[in-house]
């Protein structure tokens, strides 16, 4: 079983990410998913009248608006980072949060190192699947590396300026 960081500890995945390519019939009454967009497009009326929980999660070339009506329907926005060099969720991160006030599980997934984690949590994310030859534990401590942030961003609205 996978372990992710949620809330700043490691816990046991208990969600089913599903793949693009998932045959909808598939689909249980009861378990929790997270479907790719294009699935949500095409069933969301068969996939919200289930009992499971459901979650939503975006590529990296798929926008944060194309779901900005539907967040309150998800439990988890899971934004995938298919290199650790791709940032344009962290832009998605940020208007689901700012614009869209998605109260939810905002997880980052695919190539998810250590140096990114502290970054992502200031975008907006809260939970992280890191890349599965790394381990959690160690990548739970790049939430520390720093103490001190100057900007401001969806953690802290404020710069360091107005905070003193």
């Amino acid at each position: 079983m996978q372990r992710i960081i949620k809330n700043n500890a490691v816990v046991d995945e208990t969600w089913h990410l599903l793949p693009k390519d998932f045959n909808i019939d598939e689909i249980t009454n009861c378990d929790d998913y997270i479907v790719p967009l294009q699935l949500w497009r095409e069933h969301s009326r068969m996939l919200l009248a289930r009992d499971g929980g459901l979650g939503v999660w975006l590529d990296a070339d798929e926008e944060a608006e194309e779901i900005g009506e539907d967040v309150e329907s998800f439990q988890v926005i899971a934004l995938n980072f298919p290199a650790f060099t791709d940032g344009r969720n962290y832009s998605n991160a940020r208007l689901l949060r700012d614009r869209y006030g998605f109260k939810g599980e905002l997880r980052a997934i695919g190539d998810v190192l250590r140096d990114q984690l502290f970054y992502m949590h200031r975008c907006g994310f809260d939970a992280f699947a890191v890349r599965p030859d790394k381990d959690p534990y160690e990548a739970l401590e790049g939430l520390k590396d720093f103490s001190v942030t100057y900007q401001a961003a969806t953690d802290e609205p404020l710069p360091l300026f107005r905070r003193r």
